[in-house]
């Protein structure tokens, strides 16, 4: 095993573009989305002191797509 591996093994979702909108969430928040879905997941299994995790302002989400668009259209 490599120093570098990961404790745990990846996993694949199929998720289209919100991915990004994802991202660009989870960074405003000062997060990464893989946090943010641990966060779900251990809320959804009902784990003690499992909280949802705090959502940005739709404006962030709204940038994010403007701002795909406009690259996509360079």
């Amino acid at each position: 095993m490599s120093p570098n591996a990961p404790k745990t093994p990846a996993r694949q979702i199929r998720i289209g573009d919100t991915w990004y909108d994802f991202d660009a969430a989870a960074k405003a928040m000062g997060t990464e989305r893989a946090a943010v879905i641990r966060e779900l997941i251990d809320w959804y299994i009902r784990e003690p002191g499992a909280k949802l995790p705090a959502r940005p302002d739709r404006s962030v989400i709204e940038a994010a797509r403007t701002q795909r668009a406009k690259e996509g259209q360079e």
